[in-house]
């Protein structure tokens, strides 16, 4: 299948490793012109240094993107999860802002200033790589229990406004996937894997599996899909 993404800019964020350097590699063998944000300034095709916490990042990320490389056609949302912590009142009132400015603020910023241009030039992806836990709560992830699902709710409205201006807002719900951000919560890779044979996959997710549902979600073919959640999960998520 085409994806139709030859040529787009596509800007993926927390995109030096992972899930979010697997879908920018995706975008990539589609023929589109990534631009990569991480902490680290590392990643696929263009890579700028940029931390999803600090709002003030945003204005100069953008800039720096439309004049170096063109006007913004898809927007993957992803970011490193807030910390894992086994108490949920334990979080401190700093991490709580700081999961809210990075889950929530951060994305909704970047929208603000890519979304006329993809209503004018009448295309537009927005996906949010969220998480399983925005539709059932994880034990130990509470910061993102709570934050996640205020993004998907503000792309789910966002998502009904646009789609008549060929803009469409997505998101993609990993489940256990194995990435190093599951090993070092579960103890290590082998204890996280001998404990995925209890998942109705009986085993972890790969990041390969994530990004060719994200790479769908942002394509030409799935215009019309919008406001939607696709669970990537191998069964884990109980609800609909």
């Amino acid at each position: 299948m085409d994806l139709g993404l030859d040529g787009k800019v596509a800007l993926v964020t927390g995109a030096s490793r992972g899930i979010g350097r697997g879908i920018a590699e995706a975008l990539a063998a589609e023929g589109a012109r990534v631009v990569s944000a991480s902490r680290s300034g590392e990643g696929v095709g263009k890579a700028y240094a940029f931390d999803s916490e600090d709002l003030s990042a945003v204005d100069p990320l953008i800039d720096l993107v439309e004049n170096e490389v063109g006007p913004i056609d898809v927007y993957v949302a992803n970011t490193g999860g807030p910390p894992f912590g086994a108490d949920p009142l334990a979080f401190s009132d700093e991490q709580w802002e700081a999961a809210y400015r990075t889950l929530v603020m951060s994305p909704m910023k970047i929208v603000r200033r890519v979304l006329p241009g993809m209503r004018e030039r009448r295309w537009g992806r927005v996906l949010a790589v969220s998480s399983s836990a925005a539709v059932e709560p994880i034990p130990g992830l509470q910061l993102s229990n709570v934050n996640r699902p205020g993004l998907l709710n503000a792309f789910k409205l966002l998502a009904r406004d646009t789609i008549a201006d060929g803009v469409t807002f997505n998101a993609v719900l990993p489940g256990r996937i194995g990435t190093d951000r599951i090993y070092g919560n579960s103890g290590g890779r082998e204890v996280a894997e001998e404990a995925a044979r209890q998942l109705p996959a009986q085993r972890l997710g790969t990041v390969a599996e994530i990004a060719a549902a994200a790479a769908f979600l942002v394509s030409g073919p799935a215009s019309y899909v919008t406001g939607q959640s696709l669970l990537v999960d191998g069964g884990l998520t109980q609800s609909w």
